[in-house]
């Protein structure tokens, strides 16, 4: 088992996963660092969710090593792993599964409320993020009440409202229009940068890609290429940036 690069956050190493027999996941290795938000690219079908799955603990994987803050997520047990996503991080997807028989601002703030926060600090918490979604006016509306926008902002707000250490984003804005897909991503991105959120996002769409500090871009389960952008200083490093690997 190798020890992961001191500055990265989450790290992983020469993953390996199958869906009933067929490859998901082949040799993917990764790392990204507190702060960073990196886009995980490719066509559908390329391994995108699978990694994002076995990067936040979803998933086991077959082969390889998944290290969240020096701890090895791979040899944790269901409910250590459960923990983890529950404190420390944060999940969108492309539907917002929102509880229908929850108000906008219980949907919100779910995470702090299964992790035990006191009731009347998790609701001002959640109004928080919901005003600085705007949607605040629909805190105390039943999830039927909102648009497709509206609901993909409540799932955002639940995903960051107990501020995780990092947050897994698949394909968060395909469902949207393009306004709306970048008014999601502005504020995904500017809460990142506010409170040094690690992001990492599956996407096809360029303008998500060009809002990340890499990309890393994945062809049939396997690593096809890696971009740098303007990022923080040193994160052209080989080992602090682990440059994607392949090792079928």
């Amino acid at each position: 088992m190798v020890a992961p690069p001191d500055n990265d956050v989450l790290w992983a190493r020469s993953l390996h996963y199958s869906h009933s027999g067929s490859p998901g996941l082949i040799g993917v290795s990764a790392g990204v660092r507190e702060g960073e938000i990196l886009a995980v690219t490719g066509p559908r079908g390329s391994g995108k969710t699978t990694l994002l799955r076995c990067l936040s603990g979803q998933l086991v994987p077959d082969q390889g090593e998944v290290w969240f803050n020096s701890v090895p997520v791979h040899t944790m047990g269901p409910l250590a792993r459960e923990r983890l996503r529950r404190d420390r991080f944060g999940w969108i997807g492309p539907e917002p599964l929102l509880l229908p028989e929850l108000t906008v601002w219980e949907n919100a703030a779910l995470p702090l409320l299964i992790s035990g926060t006191p009731h009347r600090t998790a609701k001002r918490t959640a109004l928080e993020w919901l005003d600085r979604l705007d949607i605040g006016a629909f805190a105390r509306k039943r999830p039927r009440a909102l648009t497709r926008a509206e609901s993909q902002r409540t799932a955002l707000a639940r995903a960051l409202v107990h501020e995780p250490q990092v947050i897994f984003a698949d394909e968060p804005t395909a469902p949207l229009h393009r306004a709306e897909r970048a008014r999601l991503l502005r504020t995904l991105t500017t809460a990142a940068r506010s409170h040094s959120i690690t992001v990492l996002i599956a996407t096809q769409d360029p303008e998500t890609v060009a809002a990340a500090d890499r990309s890393l871009e994945l062809l049939d389960g396997r690593t096809a290429g890696t971009t740098t952008a303007a990022g923080p200083p040193g994160s052209d490093t080989p080992e602090g940036r682990a440059e994607c690997s392949l090792s079928a």
